[in-house]
């Protein structure tokens, strides 16, 4: 199974639709909350980015609003 990685803020309607969609394709993954300092560290060195969500499946990284990229993060799951 691939590992899905999310780095989320609370309170952000992005981040909150990104974690309902995944629920509803694979229950399975891990959020981090980029407002602490090392989550937010660990995200800009992974992906180059402190800004949320983004998310993390397998080698792919995905930023933006949900629906943005609907198509890809479905491209995703299916592997």
């Amino acid at each position: 199974m691939v590992r899905i990685l999310l780095y989320t803020s609370p309170g952000c309607p992005d981040c909150a639709a990104l974690k309902r969609r995944l629920q509803q394709r694979r229950p399975a993954f891990e959020a981090r909350n980029p407002a602490r300092p090392s989550s937010a560290d660990e995200a800009n060195r992974r992906c180059g980015l402190r800004v949320a969500p983004v998310g993390v499946i397998g080698e792919r990284r995905f930023f933006g609003t949900c629906s943005e990229r609907r198509s890809a993060l479905a491209a995703a799951l299916a592997t």
